[in-house]
C-alpha cells in the first residue's frame, strides 16, 4: 500500500506489502522501491516489506538543499520514518547506494536493526585522499546530468563497466530498468551524487566490528571489486554470512532474481532473537 510520509518538510514515498517482521528495502542510485515488488512471492509470508524511495529518487521529493541528501541525514530520516510507522525494530536490505545507507543506519541506530542484508555494498572509502578524488568525480557526473539531461546520463550510466553483465538480460528487463532510471529528476540525481556519493560519506570500516546483528553479504561472482570488499568485511563483522552468486554482476536481484529471493528468504527465516 503506497503512502507518503513528510519528514523534515520532504515527502517520502513508501510502499508496503506482505505479512511478518518489518523489512526495510533500500534501492541503488537511479532506482526506486518499485523493483522490489517482484520479490513479494518470496518474502510476503515472513516479512512486511517497506520499500522506500530514497530522497531524490522515484516519487520521493528532490529538494534543492544538498545537506538533506547527506547519508547520515538520510539515516536519521529512516529513524523518523520507523517512528512514524510505529516500528521498534526492522530487518534491512540495501543494494549498492542503499547498502551504504543501510550500514550507516545500522551503525547510528544498532538497537533498531534485527538483521542486515547488504547486496554489493561498501562501508565507504578508507582515506580522505580517496574520498576527495571520488567527490571530484561525482561532482563531474552531477554536472553532466545538469548539462546533458536525464536521457543522456542514463544512456551513459547503463553502459559503465559495473553494469556490463546486465547486457545479457532480455530487452524487457533492460527496458524496465531504463524506464525506472528515466523517471528520476535532474535535481534529485545530481544532488544525490554530491550529497550521498561514496566520497561524501564517512568511512565506516572502523565501526564494522561493533555491528552485533546478523549480517548477510551478497555479491555476484563477476563483480570482482565488491567480492573483494565483501571478503574484507566478512573478516571484520562479528556475525556474518557471505553468499557469492555465480554468473552475476553488481545487481544480483536483477540478474538472478530467483536465486536472490531464495537466499534472502532463507536468511530472514533463520531464527533470531528479536
Amino acid at each position: 500500500m503506497p503512502v507518503n510520509y513528510v519528514i523534515k518538510d520532504v515527502s517520502y514515498h513508501v510502499d508496503t506489502w506482505g505479512n511478518g517482521f518489518p523489512l526495510l528495502l533500500l534501492h541503488g542510485f537511479t532506482g526506486n522501491g518499485e523493483r522490489w515488488k517482484e520479490f513479494e512471492p518470496f518474502w510476503k509470508d515472513h516479512s512486511t516489506a517497506i520499500a522506500l524511495d530514497i530522497i531524490g529518487h522515484g516519487k520521493t521529493e528532490s529538494p534543492a538543499d544538498i545537506a538533506q541528501y547527506k547519508i547520515e541525514e538520510s539515516a536519521d530520516t529512516i529513524y523518523h520514518l520507523l517512528e512514524k510507522m510505529g516500528i521498534l525494530k526492522t530487518d534491512i536490505l540495501g543494494y549498492s547506494m542503499g547498502g551504504r545507507l543501510a550500514i550507516t543506519f545500522a551503525i547510528k541506530y544498532p538497537q533498531k536493526v534485527r538483521k542486515l542484508i547488504l547486496e554489493s555494498a561498501s562501508p565507504g572509502l578508507r582515506t580522505e585522499e580517496e574520498r576527495q578524488a571520488r567527490r571530484l568525480q561525482d561532482a563531474k557526473l552531477a554536472g553532466k546530468i545538469r548539462e546533458e539531461g536525464i536521457s543522456r546520463f542514463v544512456e551513459f550510466w547503463e553502459n559503465i563497466p559495473l553494469f556490463e553483465s546486465q547486457k545479457k538480460l532480455s530487452d524487457d528487463i533492460c527496458g524496465g530498468i531504463r524506464e525506472q532510471r528515466l523517471a528520476n529528476s535532474i535535481e534529485g540525481l545530481a544532488n544525490s551524487l554530491k550529497g550521498m556519493g561514496t566520497g561524501s560519506q564517512p568511512s565506516w570500516w572502523g565501526n564494522l566490528s561493533n555491528l552485533e546483528s546478523p549480517v548477510l553479504l551478497i555479491t555476484g561472482s563477476i563483480d570482482q571489486k565488491f567480492c573483494r570488499i565483501a571478503g574484507e568485511m566478512s573478516k571484520i563483522l562479528p556475525n556474518c554470512q557471505w553468499k557469492s552468486v555465480e554468473d552475476a554482476g553488481h545487481a544480483i536481484h536483477v540478474e538472478k532474481p530467483e536465486k536472490f529471493g531464495t537466499i534472502v528468504s532463507g536468511f530472514l527465516s533463520q531464527t533470531v532473537e528479536s
